[in-house]
Formats: C-alpha cells, structure tokens, sequence
C-alpha cells in the first residue's frame, strides 16, 4: 500500500533544474553587471485590484478571475478558477474540477462564450465542461449573473466569458513560459504542466499564439455498495463493488490571434482561433461480489456471485472555434462584426470483459467508508485472490460507445452610439445574431463475448502488483495489464465493434434568429440599463420508430426583456437592482425523435422531440461597499422562477404518439418530461480585503477573502412530487488568506459545498458534502535576467486528503471515492 502521505519524488529533477537555472541566473548577473532588485510588486493585490474594478464598472451583476489570480491559485483547470467566485460551486469526477453549478443550478443552465461568442457545450449540445479549457489560456474571465440583452438568452443562471490574451495588450515582443511538474501521492503519479505564450504587436499589426498542455496520471480507489436498512434498523448487504482505476488525464489547448488596426472607417480586422481537447484514458480493475441480503454489519456467505470486469478504455471532448472578426467606427456608430464556426466532438469507448465466477465472502462494513470483504473457496473459510477464482459462470464482454458531434456556424452583429435621448447621455446597442446548429451521434451498449470465449485467459496479464489504495485491500486486488489485454482480445474473433440501433441515434438541426435592443442611460448617480432579446427558434429531430423513419419540427419564439439599475449612493458605494428573463433548451439527446416500442408491454422509452424549452424570470439585487482599492464587502439576493422544468420521469401517453398501432391507448414512456413550478433563490456574502486597509498600522501584504451562499430551489414534477434543481447544494463557501511581499506570495484556500443531486447519475443520487484545502506558494526571483524575470512556485492540492461521498435514495452510502493529495512544483519565466 502506497502511503499517500510521502513527499513526493519525481519533483527533485525540476528541482534541480529550477537551482541550475538560479546558479546561472546569478552567474549572469555577475558577469553582465545585473542589479538586484529588490522586489515589493503585489500580484495578488493587483490582480483582485483590477478584477474588482471590473466588477464595479459592469451594467449587470457580475464576477470577475483576472489573469493573474488564475496563475496565483493552485488550479488545474477553469472550473478551479471560477469555483472560488461567490454562488459558484464545481463537481468534481474522480477528484478533477469538471461541471459549474452557477448558483445551485442545472449544469444546462450556464452558458460559455470566449471573447463574446458563445459556442456549443461539448456535453449533449448544451452542457459546458471546463476541463478541456486549461486556465493559462485566458487573461480574464467573467460570471456574469444577471443577463443583458445582448448576452445568448439559453443563461438561466449565468453567462461565463472567457477572455484570450490579445496581442495589442502589450507593445512590442513578449513570451510567458510555464513549465511544472509534480506528483500525485496516492500511486505515485507523475503531472506536468507546460505552457507558452508568444506576442508581438506594433501600431498597426499584432499577433499572439499560445499552446499549453497539462496530464495527470493517478489512482482512485473506489469502494461501491448496494446497501439496504431493515425495518428495525439492520443493515442489509445485497452488494460489495472493490475498484481501482489507473488514470491519465490530460488537457491541451493551441490557438492565436492576428490582428490590423488602423486610422479609418475599418479600426481592426482580426482572425482568431483556438482548440482544447481533453483527453480521459481509464484502466478499470473490478470485482463485484453479490450477497445474499445478508444482514449486520458483519456477515459470511459460502456461495457468491463474483464479477470481475477489467478495461482499457478513453473519453475525449474537444472544441475548435475559428472566429473572422472586424471593428467599423461608421460615422457615430461603432460596429462589430463577427463569423464564427465551431466544432465540438463528445467519444467514449468503454470495451469491458465482464467475467462471472463463485466464491465464499466473509465481509465487515463496521467502518462503512473501509468495507472489508475476504474470499474463500466455495463450501470453506479458507482465504483465496481473486485470481483464484474459476470465472466460468458467464462470460461476457460490454463495449460502452458515446458520440456526439456538432457543427455550429454563426453570424453576430452589433452596433452602438452615443445619443441624448431622454434628456441625457444614453448609448444605444442593437445587434443581430444568427446560429445554425446541427448534431448527430448515439449512445449505446453491445454486448458479445468476453477474451475467455476467444481462448484467452486474463489471468496471463495479471501483473500480480496490489492496488494502490488509502483503503484496505482486503479482497486481494492485484493490477492487470489491461492495454495488453484489450490489444489481445482486439485481434482475436470476440472483439466487437458496437453498432447503434437506428433507435438510439440523434440527429439534430437547428437554427436561432435572435435580434436585441438596449439603451444604456448614464446619470450623476449611475446608470440605468433596459432593452430586450428576441429569440426564434426552428428545430427539427429525425430518428426511427420500430423500423420506421421519422421526423418531429417545430418552432417557437421567445421574448426576453430586462432591465438593470445601477446607482452609485457614495463614492465606494453601490446598490443593484436587475429584472431578466431567460430560455433553456432541450439537449440534443432529449430532443431526439428515436426511441425503442414496446408494442407487446405497450412502452416507450428514448427521446422526446416534444419537449417545451424551460422558461425563467428572475429579480437580482446587490449592495456593494468597495471601503478600500482592492477591497470589497457586498451582499447579494436573487430568485428565479423556472416553467417547463425538464426532469427524467415515467408518464402515460398516447400510444399513437409512437406508432399507429397505439392510438388511443394509454401506454408508459420513460424518458425526459417537462415539470412546472421551478424556483431557485439565494443569498451571497462576499468579503476581500487585506489587514492594513482593516487596521492601521498593521503588517502591509497580509490579506484575506471570503464568501458563502445560502441555496434553495424545488420543483413539482408531472405526479405531483417535489424535487429540488440538480445541482443545488444548501451551502456553499470559500475562503482563503494570503502573504505577499518581498517577491514572496502564499496563499492557502479552503473549499465547501454541502450535498446535492446530480443530473449526471441516477437523479435519486446524492452527492455528500464535498471539502478541499489547496495551498499555493511563489517567489518572484529579485534579478532582471536582461529583460527577463523568472519565478518559482510550488501547489498542493486536497492537501487534506479529502475523500468524495454519494448517497442512495434510501438514505445508505453507495460510493467512497478517494485519489490523494498532489503537489506540482514549477517555474515562470516572462520577457
């Protein structure tokens, strides 16, 4: 058993490489004359300075990552940044920031722009997920809250912006490089990180490329149950589920950005582009043991079901977007003009040989969070491995594929002036977008033999190497050399490649005219903000029914007004007060027409091309005390009324929907429904500020942050059950303390959300209350390396060792996930 607590050890070659590069640095310095410097900059201070002042200058409400407190935390990925912003909370898959819950919302529920283009959610068409998007890609980051016209209507809960790097955003040549390396504990796995940013500009011309690349290679050792409470209070054991996954996950992102500016009519023309692909390779060791309903705490059964399944399978996700834009000044008005096209690519192959074979089990789950679980041969209680076992009950081989692609084209226009209507300074915004969207893909599981059927024995690829595990290993698991396996079983006649039933395909078309108004009226005491959205949506679904071709169209509008006050009551003083509304489509999986009939049991189960888009209206209000440059002290409360809420359920229809054999029948379908009475409210508190704007005279560079909001949200369902919204924990807080001085910065963060359900597995799945402690530590080198400067860091992550939690509907824990702590140890060079 890896001890999860060691120093890591593949660090000490950046190690040295980082003291190489200091003895050098210094050896020039001698030799070129070099002064050293001495170093009092403030990157965090300066970094919150001007992402507050973002903030203060926004017409809606809205939070703001700079660039540089990107850097500063300890983050793998983009959901790392914006989970620390207030309302903010993430969902983690195997330990990595993956999903946002935007104020307790649906993950659906938030859409994500870069440098203003919205583009597809690589999950399902709708769904962002931000472990693709590697955060030293981008100079700024936005949450917005409360949507203006001129923001994509399908943000029921937020809009996320993300800024690139722009080349004109510093004159003449510059390069950033970043390059770390780390390990994390639990299997001692290697992480590296690499990053370059390169940009010239003069006057008139300028250009930017940026690549990056991060990978991780870890264990998560998992422990399932299938757990049941008697009547009186016993525990009942139907299932024990041992796994251990060899991970290696990695993200990258190349891209850039050519840029003309000039004098007249046309201000600049510029060409950008940017792909990020995230990369999810999973080794999976697993052995299923089913009891016989065994009840207590401890329990013995001569005679049990044991599964083992073994796999080498991948996920990837990645988004490509190409963007030709340009900026007119056209007499008083100012106009942008932008054409996109995006790509977005969604696989899974899951080939998994699943092998059945009998054994003895005597177990103990008094420390449910550790089960212990001991096989035997059959009829005894005589010890025995896994490997020991005769799977020759059944043998069988799953392959799990999951593909989706989307093709998206759009044409965005936006024109603004200054004019003095209604008696005083008012910016006029109209803008026209159109979006042409279409998809297509499948979900599907095929099942054919496993390696044994073929004549191999999986036992010749068992490394005989236990599992790295914070658990104890007390089934005797032992790695297998799955790629190994998988290239085995591949060559050999029981391979299968899964083929979609035509009732489990999606094909999507769609297409969104939206044209916006707005008028910005300034004041002495603020501004006040109001105009609407218009948005006209043409979709059409085809798919098959019972061998049938098929094809479902519709369209609909959707009118979205809004209206914003901001008003300035002090000079550090600011209360908000917003109205909006917003529109959340189907996915494209929901949306689609095919489904499977079951003419005989008279059921139907698959997409729902009738599904009514969800509709919200919501009210935002704020008071903002910023009492020092880059302090702040607000307060925050919305509420959200939500129409059409799309849920999975069961419901009666008319059999005649799906065949013509059914009409006037009444027959079950399973699927995605459309509930009612959807409400979502919230209260945030938000604190920055460091000590010496507190207490006068105390030490400078000593600062502190905090914020927590209170959720709450429900829905009523077609039967007239109450749920609450996926993704709504109660409570959510961050906060952490920071020192910066002298070159020196070190910041330690502390994460919490409460439960919540997910809409990612079973909906009556609840995940437990999820913590993290992360620590970042810097030093800014005091020497001007001609012209460059360079400095170290060093981050630790879940240094705490937290463990992830989730919950059965019945109340029972049915998952323990755990990974370890990591640590990546790196070094900055800019010039």
């Amino acid at each position: 058993m890896t001890n999860p607590h060691s120093v890591p050890g593949n660090v000490k070659p950046l190690a040295a490489l980082i003291s190489l590069l200091l003895i050098s640095g210094t050896a020039s310095a001698q030799q070129s004359q070099i002064e050293e410097v001495v170093v009092r900059a403030t990157p965090i201070r300066d970094s919150q300075l001007a992402a507050l002042e973002a903030k203060r200058n926004a017409l809606n409400m809205s939070d703001v990552v700079s660039a540089d407190t990107i850097g500063r935390f300890p983050d793998q990925n983009l959901a790392d940044s914006l989970g620390r912003l207030p309302g903010l909370a993430i969902e983690r898959d195997q330990g990595q920031a993956r999903f946002i819950n935007l104020r307790g919302a649906p993950f659906r529920y938030t859409s994500i722009a870069f440098d203003g283009i919205d583009v597809p959610g690589a999950e399902n068409g709708r769904i962002p997920r931000f472990d693709s998007f590697p955060s030293v890609i981008t100079s700024r980051v936005e949450a917005n809250k409360a949507m203006l016209p001129s923001m994509p209507g399908d943000s029921i809960a937020g809009y996320i912006n993300i800024h690139t790097f722009n080349p004109f955003d510093r004159e003449g040549f510059a390069v950033n490089v970043d390059l770390g390396s780390g390990q994390q504990a639990l299997g001692d796995g290697d992480m590296e990180r690499s990053g370059m940013r390169a940009s010239w500009s003069n006057e008139q011309f300028g250009a930017v490329v940026f690549a990056s690349h991060n990978s991780r290679d870890q264990i998560t050792d998992n422990r399932e149950y299938d757990l049941e409470t008697a009547a009186n209070g016993d525990l009942i054991v139907h299932e024990l589920d041992f796994r251990s996954y060899k991970v290696t996950r990695e993200d990258s992102a190349q891209g850039g950005r050519l840029e003309w500016r000039g004098t007249g009519a046309v201000e600049s023309v510029f060409l950008s582009s940017l792909y990020s692909e995230f990369i999810d390779s999973e080794q999976r060791n697993q052995y299923v043991v089913a009891l016989p309903g065994l009840t207590g705490n401890k329990g013995f059964g001569p005679a049990n079901a044991v599964s083992r399944l073994l796999e080498d399978g991948q996920y990837d996700n990645s988004t490509f977007t190409n963007t030709l834009g340009t900026n007119l000044s056209l007499g008083d008005w100012y106009v942008e003009a932008r054409l996109t096209n995006t790509e977005t690519e969604r696989n899974q192959n899951l080939p998994i040989t699943y092998d059945i074979g009998l054994a003895g089990a005597a177990y103990d789950v008094s420390d449910i969070e550790d089960p212990l679980l001991v096989l035997t041969a059959m009829g005894t209680a005589n010890p025995i491995t896994p490997g020991q076992i005769n799977y020759n009950v059944r043998n069988l081989g799953l392959f799990v594929a999951d593909v989706l692609d989307n093709d998206a084209d759009k044409f965005k226009l936006d024109a603004e002036r200054e004019t003095g209507l209604f008696g005083t300074t008012t910016f006029l915004r109209f803008g026209l977008q159109q979006d042409s969207r279409a998809a297509q893909g499948y979900s599907t599981i095929a099942y054919g033999a496993s390696p044994v059927a073929a004549g191999i024995d999986p036992e010749q690829y068992n490394t005989g190497k236990p599992w790295d595990s914070m658990t104890t290993n007390s089934i005797g698991g032992s790695y297998y050399n799955n790629v190994a396996l998988r290239k085995a079983w591949q060559a050999s006649p029981a391979w299968r490649v899964p083929v979609p039933a035509d009732n489990e395909r999606i094909y999507i078309e769609e297409d969104v005219t939206s044209l916006y108004a707005m008028a910005t009226l300034e004041y002495d005491w603020g501004n006040v903000v109001v105009g609407a959205r218009n948005e006209m949506t043409d979709y059409s679904s085809r798919g098959t029914i019972n061998g049938s071709a098929v094809s479902v169209s519709d369209d609909f509008n959707s009118f979205l007004p809004s209206a914003h006050l901001n008003v300035n009551l002090r000079d550090d003083l600011k209360f908000r007060l917003s109205a909006s509304t917003g529109l959340s489509r189907p996915t494209y999986n929901e949306w689609r027409a095919a489904a499977s009939v079951d003419v005989i049991n008279k059921k139907v189960r698959g997409g729902n091309p009738t599904l009514k888009p969800e509709e919200t209206m919501g009210f935002d209000a704020s008071l903002e005390w910023y009492f020092a440059p880059a302090a702040i002290l607000s307060a925050g409360a919305f509420t959200r009324s939500i129409d059409n809420v799309i849920y999975a359920d069961s419901s009666v229809i008319d059999g005649g929907l799906y065949t013509p054999a059914g009409a006037g029948q009444l027959w079950e379908y399973s699927g995605t429904v459309n509930g009612k009475d959807g409400r979502m409210t919230g209260l945030e508190l938000n604190f920055i500020s460091e000590i010496s704007d507190l207490i006068s005279g105390a030490p400078e560079g000593v600062g502190f942050s905090a914020n927590i909001t209170f959720l709450d949200s429900e829905f009523t369902g077609i039967h007239g059950q109450h749920f609450n919204l996926p993704g709504t924990s109660d409570l959510i807080y961050n906060s952490s303390i920071y020192y910066e001085n002298y070159g020196f910065s070190a910041r330690l963060n502390y994460q919490y959300r409460d439960e919540w359900i997910s809409p990612i597995e079973s909906p009556d799945e609840v995940w437990g209350a999820e913590k993290r402690v992360d620590l970042s530590l810097s030093y800014q080198l005091p020497y001007d390396f001609n012209g460059a400067s360079m400095s170290v860091y060093l981050n630790g992550n879940n240094l705490t060792d937290e463990v992830d939690l989730r919950y059965a509907g019945n109340g029972t824990v049915n998952q323990r996930e755990s990974y370890g702590r990591s640590y990546l140890l790196g070094v900055r060079v800019g010039f």
